[in-house]
């Protein structure tokens, strides 16, 4: 392990900073009005922003992190532009924090130590779609929506579905995931190459330039160290896509069940009975009840699964039979199936509006989302003691998951004007992310690491992990100008 740690010392350079600290870069040292001006010369006067509602804007997502502006915001347009830009941060040690639409929920868009966001909103083409082939690269001001629309005429779809409409460049940066991950994976699945500019403005293409392989087994999977990096590691200016076919039929379901175990004890069975379900999803008796108040809908107040099927018209009878009587055997009852647009859409509302039905259980008060992810055997331990912790503390966090893959939501609705519970929100929090990795389990599922769980991140990988991703880190980005005092 020691001659391990001496290699790393080798192919690194030492670390001229300290991960965790904040080193405030600001105008008094005069970096950031000089580098101005270099900025202008490269975006024009409409591409550059001190303005204090802009940078505001640019300092905050949906996360509860308090906002962190940055000293100036740039607009870039080109990959070129970008390539310039980082070039003058790195010539002025300024920090570089990648922007793309601001919907990320651990606060990783967060100045922390002042520097220049790199806002990517006006890099918005879809380039280089092979129909033929499924797969499109897309720039990072595309959105997944903005993508879908592109493709709605050519029968091909990209299905990642984290629920907000997020920046594809962004989702492959935080690893995202969601509803469909059961059946089509996560962004790391279903990114085949990357072109990432990194902290002293050099241009890297993690599978080569232009290539789009289905698959490979050429060299370190960079593409892969890219995905889930957060911005810390360098700037995603393109994005090479797995697409997939539209399903010819689509077919959804509710059911209720008397109990979490009934209802995990389904997934398995219908996962193992080698149903390709599309999505499986979790609510609790809570989230459900939060969820009929607000749609004036009426689902019996229980654990309820939704579910979704894709695939031909004779495929889904099949799977529909095979799926009613499991979830039958297991105690479910007050099915309803839907096929039609307008059903499943009605059908899936208590779905999607679980956050905002969770934030009217106490209007004014604000949200904040669990994420951890256990095999999908421990999901009903878990969750059984996760409600009787939430009970024992007065706190308001129904509960809603991915079932399919083990991944949970505890959505936190709380006082952020109420100090003791902040602090109580924020120890239920901890305990929980313990009790997942105490379950051989990962303190994020699909959020990523942020701000926020730079410790937990430790205690799930081991120091020497962390001392491996500080190494990678450090050849990389040896003065800590990309996205400091994230993740690591």
């Amino acid at each position: 392990m020691n001659s391990f740690r001496q290699a790393l010392r080798l192919i690194s350079p030492r670390l001229p900073f300290t991960y965790g600290r904040c080193r405030r870069y600001s105008a008094k040292t005069g970096a950031v009005e000089r580098a101005i001006t270099s900025f202008r010369s490269v975006s024009g006067d409409e591409g550059v922003s001190v303005g204090s509602a802009v940078r505001e804007q640019h300092g905050r997502d949906e996360s509860v992190h308090r906002c962190l502006p940055p000293d100036v915001v740039v607009f870039p347009r080109s990959v070129d532009e970008v390539s310039a830009l980082a070039k003058i941060c790195h010539y002025h040690q300024l920090p570089i924090i990648p922007f793309g639409t601001g919907t990320g929920l651990e606060g990783g868009v967060g100045a922390l130590q002042g520097g220049v966001c790199f806002s990517l909103r006006k890099m918005d083409q879809v380039l280089d779609l092979h129909q033929e082939d499924f797969d499109v690269t897309v720039e990072p001001g595309v959105t997944r929506k903005g993508l879908n629309s592109y493709l709605r005429d050519t029968g091909l779809w990209f299905p990642v579905d984290p629920g907000a409409d997020a920046s594809l460049c962004g989702m492959a940066a935080t690893s995202a995931s969601g509803t469909n991950a059961v059946r089509y994976g996560t962004m790391r699945e279903n990114v085949l190459n990357l072109e990432v500019v990194l902290a002293d403005g050099a241009v890297l293409h993690t599978a080569g330039r232009g290539r789009r392989p289905r698959k490979t087994a050429a060299g370190y999977n960079l593409t892969n160290l890219f995905v889930g990096s957060e911005g810390t590691l360098g700037i995603i200016t393109k994005a090479t896509l797995r697409l997939y076919g539209i399903p010819e039929s689509m077919v959804s379901a509710v059911c209720s069940f008397p109990s979490v175990q009934s209802a995990v004890d389904s997934t398995v069975q219908i996962l193992q009975a080698g149903v390709p379900i599309a999505r499986i999803e979790f609510l609790d008796d809570v989230m459900i009840n939060a969820c009929n108040l607000f749609n004036n809908l009426s689902y019996a107040v229980t654990p309820t699964l939704f579910l979704e099927f894709h695939g031909s018209s004779k495929s889904m009878e099949e799977q529909v039979s095979i799926t009613e009587e499991i979830t039958r055997d297991n105690g479910g009852s007050d099915f309803a199936w839907a096929e039609d647009e307008e059903t499943r859409s009605r059908l899936w509302k208590a779905r999607h509006d679980a956050w905002y039905a969770a934030l009217a259980l106490r209007p004014g008060c604000k949200a904040y989302s669990t994420d951890v992810c256990v095999p999908i055997s421990r999901l009903p331990q878990i969750i059984v003691e996760t409600k009787e912790d939430l009970i024992s503390n007065n706190l308001t966090g129904p509960i809603a998951g991915h079932v399919g893959d083990g991944n949970f939501h505890c959505i936190m609705v709380l006082d952020p004007n109420d100090p003791d519970e902040v602090q109580r929100v924020h120890s239920f929090t901890e305990r929980l992310a313990r009790r997942a990795l105490a379950m051989d389990g990962t303190c994020t599922g699909e959020h990523g690491v942020g701000q926020g769980k730079r410790a937990l991140l430790r205690e799930e990988v081991g120091p020497l992990a962390i001392e491996v991703m500080q190494g990678l880190k450090a050849s990389l980005d040896p003065k800590n100008l990309m996205n400091p005092g994230k993740v690591l």
